[in-house]
């Protein structure tokens, strides 16, 4: 009874006025003194080898839960346009720092649901608001329309309606683009020539020049210093960027590596392009 004490941390009477609450509970002695000190009955040893037999198989389990946990890829959810713009050039430092860890990227415009034995990580664009989960401002920037040198050429745009000159390459399921045109006063039914298609491939044809379209200053931060690409409008919301996104109590240890890693992989330049002044502005 003493070691029983002392592995929890308690007091020796604590640990026998247990013992007798016990018996009272089951009606029945569990242990019985000796001249040597305590002993258990018959009852205290069949409800001994019990409880030996049933925490063994919760460790068991348990154990079976954690190593499934630690086996498990860590699956990431991220925009096509950010994973091609972010995530790809910085996998490759990712695995050759933590090779033990698998990773999935679920490339998807779609805002996926997180769950427990699911998504772990989710890297959305937004003001971080949102409902049962728990976010972390991760890349701030807004909303900007951009368009390549060549395409424009040294016409200056001042009016939002005049974009419908051009064609607008819009990402796949997004509505962003459409709801930024509709905010600035371009009408719904207003004659436009529209492409969509996955972020990636905006980027690319934004960069060809083959049309103007909208995305985050600092995926394409290189273009816009060089002057190959000019900003055009932008919808600078307080706290707009990306941001990591999880479910609220206890992160894999996993996914916990990764979040710090991709925080700390993104550059102060990158975080201070939350907004590139449009040419109108300048």
């Amino acid at each position: 009874m003493t070691r029983a004490a002392a592995a929890l941390n308690v007091t020796h009477s604590a640990v026998s006025q247990q013992i007798r609450g016990l018996e009272q509970h089951l009606g029945t002695q569990l242990v019985t003194r000796t001249r040597h000190g305590i002993a258990l009955t018959a009852q205290g040893e069949f409800l001994a080898a019990g409880l030996h037999e049933a925490f063994a198989s919760m460790a068991s389990l348990t154990e079976s839960i954690s190593n499934a946990e630690a086996v498990r890829p860590l699956v990431v959810s991220a925009t096509p346009m950010f994973s091609s713009a972010i995530l790809m050039p910085r996998l490759s430092a990712f695995v050759q720092e933590f090779p033990d860890i698998e990773l999935r990227i679920d490339s998807t415009i779609q805002a996926v649901d997180l769950k427990p034995g699911g998504i772990d990580i989710a890297i959305r664009y937004g003001t971080g608001r949102w409902s049962g989960l728990v976010s972390q401002m991760l890349l701030p920037g807004c909303l900007t329309v951009v368009a390549a040198k060549e395409l424009i050429g040294e016409r200056v745009l001042k009016d939002p309606i005049e974009l419908l000159d051009f064609t607008l390459l819009q990402e796949q399921a997004s509505v962003e683009f459409d709801l930024w045109l509709e905010k600035v006063g371009v009408p719904p039914d207003a004659d436009r020539r529209v492409v969509r298609l996955p972020g990636n491939m905006l980027l690319d044809g934004i960069r060809r020049g083959d049309g103007v379209g909208a995305t985050v200053p600092a995926f394409i931060s290189d273009e816009l210093k060089s002057g190959d690409l000019v900003a055009l409008f932008d919808d600078p919301i307080p706290q707009i960027g990306y941001h990591l996104v999880t479910l609220p109590g206890p992160v894999r240890p996993a996914a916990k590596v990764f979040q710090k890693w991709l925080s700390n992989s993104i550059t102060e330049y990158e975080k201070c392009l939350f907004r590139w002044t449009p040419a109108h502005l300048i």
